[in-house]
């Protein structure tokens, strides 16, 4: 297994690619947790629009997520850790449910599973962060951190959409791109997940996020066509000498 830098953007490259796909984004967390909207509703309630037929705890969720991902945006130069991954949780559970931002005190079920994680303790919780974080490639930082905040189950709801906005911060302060989980990708995705919940391998569920979810763009080959292409003064020049020349 092989992860590497897919992309290699300015921390400002990165976070306008963030910006610019928000809503996808979103919509993708938001249907990986199995609410069941559209990538219409998902645009319209992020912006301020009124669905009909969507419940309001939905409505609300997709809020959260638009406030943790600026959340996120906002606070791109501080490390991802401990604190900052108990505030995106905070920003992610506001209204839904209670003690969001807090590690859990009572045991949780995990869907499809019979395995049940530990209680988190937050002195280990905190260690097995900085031992993540000190991995070297930054998509493998990333990648390594969503699916160990999502087994470890540090709060009592939203995991995954903290685990993946947590693994995203790290990518965007690095300019790795973005990590977001392709509907059409969601079941094979939830079969490896809980097979790496019972084994504790995640060897397997890593390889397939950073082969089908890691997005970006390749910034490097954007500057050589904006480096080769004419300015509009250049141009403009040549047409009027050209003009000048065809008038002589």
């Amino acid at each position: 297994m092989e992860i590497y830098n897919k992309f290699n953007m300015t921390v400002e490259e990165n976070i306008f690619v963030a910006k610019r796909n928000i809503v996808d984004y979103i919509y993708k967390s938001a249907r990986l947790e199995g609410l069941g909207v559209t990538f219409p509703d998902t645009e319209a309630i992020v912006n301020g629009g009124t669905v009909l037929g969507i419940k309001a705890d939905e409505v609300v969720a997709i809020n959260n997520l638009k406030h943790a991902w600026q959340f996120i945006l906002e606070n791109i130069d501080y490390p991802t850790e401990y604190p900052l991954i108990c505030e995106i949780n905070r920003y992610v559970g506001a209204n839904l449910f209670s003690n969001a931002g807090y590690i859990r005190s009572i045991p949780v079920t995990i869907g499809g599973t019979s395995w049940r994680p530990q209680l988190p303790i937050e002195v280990d919780i905190r260690e097995e962060i900085n031992e993540v974080m000190a991995i070297e490639n930054s998509t493998d930082c990333a990648i390594t951190l969503m699916l160990a905040l999502m087994r470890w189950q540090m709060f009592l709801d939203g995991n995954k959409r903290t685990a993946i906005l947590a693994a995203n911060h790290e990518m965007i302060m690095n300019g790795a791109g973005i990590i977001s989980i392709p509907v059409e990708h969601i079941t094979d995705f939830t079969i490896k997940l809980v097979n790496f919940y019972e084994t504790g391998d995640m060897q397997d569920i890593k390889q397939f996020v950073f082969d089908t979810s890691v997005d970006g763009l390749d910034m490097e080959k954007a500057r050589k066509v904006q480096t080769s292409t004419v300015s509009f003064n250049d141009w403009k020049k040549q047409i009027d000498d050209e003009r000048a020349k065809n008038e002589k």
